[in-house]
């Protein structure tokens, strides 16, 4: 396979759900990689060395003093295409993020340059902890990339969220993350909107069209993958991808436009997944509309394209991708929204096939860019269009220096 010369220093640290990382450490070396464990003294009390030893391409790793090399933390840091922790404790978590290297695993994640994915793993009432939750905000900024637990049953019989996510889950993210360099977008920030804006008619009833959300939630969880610090404006209730650093829910597409603004210029891409209303009802009622009143008359006006605004202004380096959902004519109609409206990309798609578009877990998909270059994604899940489209978007940022972090 294509990553038969990468090395993944495998970390694992002491939670019950380190034996998990036994089948992890399986599933990387039968993908061809060449896989070094990390223990710590806490992880060897739920698992043996010799059975890492055994499956991994290495010898465990346990400590920074019983070790023929002087700088062990260091080499391994160097060697690595990618590091990846699972199971990482609140402990782990904690120390990562404060700068607190007093053991070979987490010595050698300050020592390295190389990205790094950490996988929580811990008690509900741990991962809900607030302490918690800002140490991997600050990993997460600083573009270390995390596969979130999952709900289910946990140690000691209780349900929650918490348990370390499936070894096969984490195996794919380590896949998607060395297929594509490591994580080509870290240092990036990326804002990406999803979902149909909901304009009011009264104090009940809106206007809003048959998005879901789906295809921008993908994109969001892609671009994070590959280390990106993601803000997601979103007008749907998702679960948020992993991740994402920043959610902000809105409903309109003024409100949509008052988060995108000014946070515009501070971003490297924008991908405005969303479909934002193109009219809204001039005079929204304040109360309920009643039945008993009549068929109100709703006088409809244009809502303000802040696309527009967003390609007139972005700076040198920035990369803007639109979507264009069309019922016809769709290469010709979305080739003169790009052109119009200064995009770097655009995503279009026939919103009137059944099995694509609104609402659907597949789609087809044109992706025309400024050079007048169009390419066909034939019906595929939206996570297969949104790695596309995220290749594409990493294609488009090479041609521009990293930011300096």
């Amino acid at each position: 396979m294509a990553h038969r010369s990468r090395t993944v220093v495998l970390g694992v640290a002491g939670g019950i759900a380190a034996y998990k990382a036994v089948d992890l450490c399986r599933r990387l070396v039968d993908a061809g990689i060449h896989v070094i464990p990390v223990l710590t003294d806490d992880a060897q009390r739920f698992v043996g060395a010799t059975t890492f030893s055994a499956l991994a391409s290495e010898p465990v790793r346990t400590s920074l003093f019983d070790d023929r090399d002087p700088i062990p933390h260091t080499t391994l840091g160097q060697q690595a295409d990618l590091i990846v922790v699972a199971p990482a404790t609140a402990k782990l978590i904690g120390k990562y993020a404060a700068g607190i290297s007093d053991d070979l695993l987490t010595a050698t994640l300050i020592a390295t340059r190389a990205p790094v994915l950490i996988c929580p793993a811990m008690h509900t009432e741990m991962w809900e902890h607030a302490a918690v939750q800002e140490n991997l905000a600050t990993l997460r900024r600083r573009g270390v990339a995390v596969v979130e637990p999952e709900s289910g049953r946990l140690a000691g019989g209780d349900i929650g969220a918490g348990r370390l996510a499936d070894p096969a889950a984490i195996a794919a993210a380590v896949l998607d993350l060395l297929a594509a360099g490591g994580a080509p977008l870290l240092g990036r920030r990326v804002l990406v909107t999803a979902g149909g804006t909901r304009e009011p008619i009264d104090a009940v009833r809106v206007i809003t069209n048959r998005s879901s959300g789906k295809q921008g939630y993908a994109i969001a969880a892609a671009a994070a993958r590959l280390g990106a610090h993601v803000t997601l404006v979103t007008t749907v209730e998702r679960p948020v991808p992993d991740g994402v650093a920043e959610v902000v829910r809105v409903e309109t597409a003024a409100e949509m436009e008052a988060v995108v603004m000014p946070r515009a210029l501070e971003q490297d891409v924008i991908v405005m997944a969303a479909a934002v209303a193109d009219f809204r009802p001039k005079a929204p009622g304040e109360r309920k509309t009643k039945k008993e009143d009549g068929p109100p008359e709703i006088a409809l006006e244009p809502t303000h394209d802040f696309l527009v605004d967003l390609g007139r202004t972005k700076p040198p380096g920035q990369i803007l991708v639109g979507f264009a959902a069309e019922t016809e004519n769709l290469r010709e109609n979305a080739a003169g929204k790009l052109a119009r409206k200064n995009l770097d990309l655009i995503v279009a798609n026939d919103v009137s096939a059944p099995d694509a578009g609104f609402d659907v877990d597949t789609n087809r998909v044109v992706l025309i860019d400024a050079h007048g270059q169009a390419d066909e994604i034939p019906l595929s899940t939206k996570g297969a269009v949104a790695r596309v489209v995220v290749e594409r978007i990493v294609a488009l940022c090479e041609e521009f220096p990293a930011p300096s972090a």
